[in-house]
């Protein structure tokens, strides 16, 4: 059976471009469809016909998307696409902030791991849940307190069937006692919140301390994605908007909204 090739050979196909990456041609079509490449020519049949142009694309999307995740990767290169330059580094910066807040909260979650780690671990308690107002006399703390800590996210009660009012059952007891004592070394709410969120996941202080290299490890992976992604984006960007002409794009941009 004999293939037919496109006469130019600088014209490719969407399972051409789909190979390369072990994609589907129609996950390629998708891609143009949603405007993460941009619009290919046709031929009088109908059929896409894709370019360089649409090689460094798909390959600055895919780099993107490990870095980035793909909401974010879908906005930057549409925003490139429409010619939008300013507003896909915009979302470019956004994503590095949150990589950002999210070495934050790691160091946060290390450091309280270390104090809770280090702390004596709270003592057995009655296997009953408990009302907020005996949690509140225990810690010491008013109800008024623990319930803004439930709207912090840090506490989680479950309610009384018949009277709706909060019930902290041992875990929660638990979870209020460690609270208390990051909240006694300074931590904030939105913090404590995490950790406690991932003691949970873990189970336990201790199974965390372990996974925080991981944690670690991982920010480190996203960060150096975000930095290929950033280069495959760049040679995209050196073909599909030159600097003069994303000059003028820009240009002409800020005066239609001026």
């Amino acid at each position: 059976m004999t293939t037919t090739k496109p006469s130019n050979p600088g014209v490719r196909r969407p399972v051409d471009l789909a190979r390369a990456h072990g994609l589907s041609a129609q996950a390629v079509r998708n891609y143009e469809r949603d405007g993460v490449l941009p619009p290919a020519e046709r031929t009088p049949n109908g059929y896409r016909r894709f370019t360089e142009l649409h090689v460094r694309a798909l390959g600055a999307y895919l780099a993107l998307i490990t870095g980035h995740g793909y909401a974010a990767s879908g906005e930057i290169m549409r925003a490139v696409n429409r010619g939008e330059i300013g507003a896909a580094l915009s979302a470019i910066d956004q994503s590095h902030a949150l990589l950002q807040r999210d070495r934050e909260t790691l160091d946060a979650v290390e450091a309280a791991v270390v104090t809770l780690t280090g702390a004596r671990p709270p003592q057995p308690q009655s296997q009953r849940a408990v009302p907020v107002s005996v949690l509140a006399h225990r810690l010491g703390l008013r109800p008024a307190t623990l319930r803004k800590w439930e709207r912090a996210g840090v506490l989680r009660p479950v309610r009384d069937p018949a009277t709706h009012h909060r019930l902290y059952r041992p875990d929660d007891v638990r979870d209020a006692e460690l609270a208390h004592l990051l909240r006694r070394g300074g931590y904030r709410l939105d913090h404590i919140a995490e950790v406690l969120r991932r003691v949970r996941e873990a189970g336990g202080a201790e199974p965390l301390a372990a996974s925080l290299s991981q944690w670690r490890q991982r920010l480190t992976e996203r960060g150096r994605a975000m930095l290929t992604g950033a280069a495959r984006l760049a040679e995209y960007l050196d073909v599909a908007q030159p600097p003069e002409r994303a000059r003028t794009s820009e240009a002409k941009t800020t005066t239609l909204s001026a």
